[in-house]
């Protein structure tokens, strides 16, 4: 069999990135065609699609062409708490800066898109070459700062074409990713054009420099910087010291219908002395209303609260956003949703109040769960019935429900420092 000449192989992958390319722009289009389509049916659609349309005249309104800005760009929700520490400090230390936020996701612009430090908040139009030209030249930053796995590779293009320093923070990566695959050329040029990767692990850093990508630091990951800000501060609630009184307390956080149904069957059978705190992922009424139905027990909701009867109700279920973090300081043992079907919520909340946390047995992927699910300070659940035993052994060993959130403490406290790392870096740009 005749060997290719390595000019040959050259052009035959040049060839076939060009390909990808071309097959990546064509699709761009008409995923925005599908999306419009398909959100005059779904509401999360529809705010992912209508608040794109806003995107430039927020800019054009917000930027000035004299501005000196810097973008940060985030998924959605969990990669902005990965952010915010790496925000706060620029705002702190950059005060003649702008600060443009972009999210991908509904779920992250919507909840911050009036409660953050940053200076303008927008959606981040689709990947296309002339959004990503457009966008770059009105917002003509200083400075770009991706969360996590944000690879977009026309934008990515625009910033390098532009000189314009681009640092990807608190990332991880694996073997699984497309950028490790024989077909994943097109992106992993992408990866070309960062300046810096601050990444969470060993294993990141092994993976791009295998792709010769040296330039690369093991910072950690900067939501452990976030969350231990969380200790410091006020988190009192007045309803949670009239309901819980000197009771155990147990808080199930952002919950899902798959998480509830063992929740409730344990909630109505158990004779332990306890008091239960639900914060549904969802705020639909008609959700809410069937989780307190499916109670047995005294149950309140939050917004029904009154201050003369909550310290009667045994449940309390929160039909509000914003609370969970303070009312998780009032837990001695948390249970985080999501990992029964939906993707795993945050369990570093919980954790760092040094209590236990129990989550449902899908959280492959989600390295802090697996690494505390080691050392056992996470402990996952199957069923109802290892839910009923694992919680037996907590009320009726206290030295061991102590230990296990102290290993939980002791996680958190020891990965601190991702923040002062990337900002070490970024002194040196700015």
């Amino acid at each position: 069999m005749m060997r290719q000449s390595p000019k040959s192989e050259r052009m035959y992958f040049s060839g076939k990135y060009l390909s990808v390319r071309f097959i990546y722009n064509l699709l761009i289009p008409v995923v925005w065609f599908a999306l419009y389509v398909v959100s005059l049916f779904n509401e999360k659609i529809r705010l992912f699609v209508s608040g794109r349309k806003q995107t430039y005249s927020i800019l054009e309104e917000k930027v000035n062409p004299e501005d000196e800005v810097i973008w940060i760009h985030a998924a959605s929700l969990g990669e902005y708490e990965q952010g915010l520490p790496i925000l706060e400090n620029i705002k702190k230390d950059y005060p003649k800066y702008k600060i443009l936020l972009t999210f991908f996701s509904p779920s992250g612009y919507e909840v911050k898109k009036d409660s953050t430090p940053a200076d303008v908040v927008a959606y981040l139009p689709l990947d296309s070459t002339s959004n990503a030209k457009r966008f770059i030249d009105l917002v003509h930053p200083k400075l770009a700062i991706f969360i996590k796995y944000e690879i977009w590779p026309n934008y990515l293009k625009a910033l390098k074409k532009r000189t314009i320093p681009t640092l990807l923070a608190s990332a991880l990566f694996s073997k699984r990713q497309i950028f490790f695959k024989s077909y994943g050329s097109y992106m992993r040029k992408s990866l070309n054009t960062f300046q810096h990767f601050f990444v969470q692990d060993e294993n990141s850093k092994m993976l791009l420099e295998s792709l010769n990508l040296t330039k690369v630091t093991v910072s950690g990951d900067t939501r452990f910087d976030r969350v231990t800000k969380i200790l410091s501060r006020d988190n009192h609630l007045d309803f949670m010291e009239s309901f819980k009184k000197d009771e155990t307390c147990f808080v199930a956080g952002s919950t899902w219908p798959e998480d509830e149904r063992i929740l409730v069957e344990y909630i109505n059978s158990t004779s332990e002395s306890l008091k239960f705190v639900l914060a549904p992922h969802t705020m639909k009424a008609a959700s809410i209303e069937k989780l307190v139905e499916s109670i047995s027990k005294p149950v309140m909701k939050y917004s029904e609260l009154d201050s003369g009867e909550i310290a009667k109700a045994e449940v309390l279920v929160i039909d509000t956003i914003g609370l969970l973090t303070k009312i998780y300081s009032y837990a001695d043992i948390a249970y985080v949703g999501g990992g029964f079907a939906t993707g795993l919520h945050n369990t570093l909340e919980p954790a760092t109040f040094g209590i236990p946390v129990i989550i449902g047995p899908q959280y492959e992927g989600f390295k802090e769960a697996e690494e505390l699910v080691e050392k056992r300070g996470i402990i996952p659940i199957q069923d109802i019935n290892s839910f009923t035993k694992l919680m037996s052994r907590f009320m009726d060993d206290p030295s061991f429900q102590s230990e296990t959130g102290q290993i939980n403490a002791s996680y958190i406290q020891s990965n601190q420092g991702a923040t002062t790392r990337i900002m070490n870096h970024i002194h040196s740009i700015l």
